[in-house]
């Protein structure tokens, strides 16, 4: 199977010291969101996180760029065809909705849409939907005019679609009801209500109502619109984002936490045509017991066996640690610093409205260390979560390592250093770094993911030395590219790397996304 990989070409990372190997297979999606068939019969696929758009040969899996990173649209959630075959496409973070002609010519739509979402077409009619509360149902005019409301009050909309009826069906995410309301105007109407959290309202070719769910237990809803009565199945997909039907009344979902496309039967078993993987990964941590957790974005991740497992679906998870009790510690780029508890699945708020904190680590007196990039400053979170500024005046820090003397580092990707905190003050251990992102220390050395250069260093803490770990890393944006486009859900690149209990090393390759380790 061909794809045009992540990173845009082959990577092989390499070590002079040891071996270097991929804990998981690079993945072919930045995750999935929007998906339609497009005129051409492949099946087009909106990613989120990346600000991309690929087309996917259902036959064979082959995945074709079609929109890439650097174009005009930085963040497509969904997307949908019109009757002359231009691609539309709702653009959630800046608010705009985009035309892409067959030619490949973009038309900015509309601009000031408020998180613009869901998107049907019908005929030469052009509808979206408002994925916020008080969020609202438009009829746009790609041809110039101004929107029509045609229903307000949506508590955050999402996948919609025009069913048999002629009306517009949509979801109430946050209330779990699905509602609809016509095109040519007239008040909105609950359709259902306790439908397990709806992400996606579809119609399969018999006209059936089919609801996906964005849960855990993966579960698909559909109603039969003239008699209410309704089925209800879980399925091998969690995390679910969207769906289409094909002319053979198949099913194809995307996931907005795990990436992929599956084929997913009546009975809830998927068929993997693109395999799923990590979004990103960004933060790695291994606790005591050798298990590796991975901040995803979307999820808590796993590695184990060669695949990246959902531990938990935690939104904007960034940032991870473990501690000695198995204890996981999550930056959140919602702003949010959490501690989750493996066994019984509970989660504890450490801080809140925090500025893009990223990097976690921990000292020996369970004071929570955290790189809060967005405000130049590291933080402390101790017992009872009160907040200490340890250090502040940082360009932009990323990630955050402490030592065997708790002697605190952190490193600051804009001014290319990594310093140690020293009573407040910032003393430089290693300058004209390249973009240094996840730091680690152990046994004297700091290791630090050079996202520039593509390699992690090894710096000896007592006599400045250096060496070059290994190279040629999947680490940042793919060769060539620039794009960044922070916004609500979409994560500030970060490649973390972390030093399990034998000292094996592992590093997110969020280019591509894997975890590799460097065995010693």
């Amino acid at each position: 199977m061909r794809t045009d990989g992540r990173f845009g070409k082959a990577v092989n990372p390499r070590s002079a010291r040891g071996s270097v190997e991929r804990l998981t297979p690079p993945s072919p999606l930045w995750g999935s969101n929007g998906i339609a068939f497009g005129p051409d019969g492949r099946l087009y696929v909106a990613q989120f996180v990346a600000g991309k758009i690929s087309a996917v040969d259902l036959g064979n899996g082959e995945v074709d760029t079609v929109v890439d990173m650097d174009g005009p649209v930085q963040a497509p959630d969904d997307l949908a065809f019109g009757a002359d075959g231009s691609m539309y496409i709702t653009d959630l973070v800046p608010g705009r909705v985009w035309r892409r002609s067959p030619d490949g010519e973009f038309t900015l739509v509309a601009e000031g849409v408020a998180s613009p979402n869901g998107i049907a077409c019908a005929g030469n009619r052009l509808f979206v939907n408002e994925m916020c509360m008080g969020g609202r149902v438009l009829e746009l005019f790609p041809g110039g005019g101004e929107p029509v409301v045609l229903a307000e009050g949506l508590a955050f909309g999402n996948a919609m679609q025009l069913g048999p009826d002629g009306y517009l069906y949509y979801p109430h995410m946050v209330t779990n009801e699905v509602h609809r309301v016509s095109p040519d105007g007239g008040p909105a109407e609950l359709v259902a209500r306790d439908v397990h959290q709806p992400v996606a309202v579809r119609f399969d070719l018999s006209g059936e109502l089919t609801v996906l769910s964005r849960g855990e237990a993966g579960i698909v809803t559909r109603i039969d619109l003239s008699s209410g009565r309704r089925t209800v199945v879980p399925g091998d997909l969690s995390g679910m984002d969207n769906a289409a039907f094909d002319t053979e009344n198949r099913m194809f979902v995307s996931s907005f936490a795990a990436g992929g496309i599956a084929e997913l039967t009546p009975d809830g078993r998927a068929r993997v045509i693109v395999p799923k993987g990590l979004v990103g990964p960004y933060g790695v941590a291994v606790d005591r017991s050798g298990t590796v957790y991975a901040g995803d974005n979307f999820r808590l991740a796993t590695v184990t066996g060669g695949e990246a497992h959902t531990r938990e679906l935690l939104l904007s998870s960034h940032g991870v640690a473990t501690d000695d009790c198995g204890r996981v510690h999550l930056a959140s780029q919602s702003g949010v610093v959490r501690t989750y508890e493996p066994e019984n699945r509970s989660l504890r708020t450490r801080a809140e409205n925090l500025a893009r904190p990223n990097g976690v680590a921990l000292r020996s007196d369970g004071v929570l260390v955290v790189a809060e990039s967005g405000a130049g400053r590291v933080v402390g979170i101790d017992g009872e979560n009160g907040l200490t500024v340890l250090a502040e005046g940082m360009g932009f820090p990323v990630d955050v390592a402490v030592d065997a003397e708790d002697r605190c580092y952190v490193s600051d990707e804009q001014r290319g250093v990594v310093a140690r905190i020293d009573d407040g003050a910032l003393v430089p251990v290693a300058e004209g770094l390249d973009q240094p992102q996840g730091i680690a220390v152990s046994a004297g050395e700091l290791f630090v993911v050079e996202t520039g250069a593509r390699r992690l260093l090894a710096i000896d803490l007592v006599t400045g030395e250096r060496r070059v770990e290994a190279e040629d890393l999947a680490v940042g944006l793919p060769p060539g590219r620039t794009r960044v486009h922070p916004g609500a859900g979409v994560p500030v690149p970060f490649a973390g790397v972390a030093v399990g209990p034998d000292r094996t090393i592992y590093v997110s390759a969020n280019g591509e996304g894997s975890v590799v380790r460097l065995i010693r």
